[in-house]
């Protein structure tokens, strides 16, 4: 886990015996927000997301790693 400047960056290896990658997943700081994101844009029109996006501090694909 490290910090980036929207929250924490964790990184989750999972290995097999040997040691090797079986899965290995990035969670970015705004993931658990975007859900808050989905919440709040119920039942408006699409034109809205940018505004919203801004207010929740979002990141686009990742662009915080």
């Amino acid at each position: 886990m490290v910090e980036a400047w929207r929250g924490e960056t964790l990184h989750i290896a999972i290995t097999d015996c040997k040691g090797r990658f079986i899965r290995y997943k990035i969670v970015d700081p705004s993931f658990h927000n975007w859900t808050a994101l989905e919440v709040v844009l119920r039942n408006e029109l699409i034109y809205n997301f940018p505004l919203c996006n801004k207010s929740f501090n979002l990141s686009y694909c990742g662009h915080d790693l």
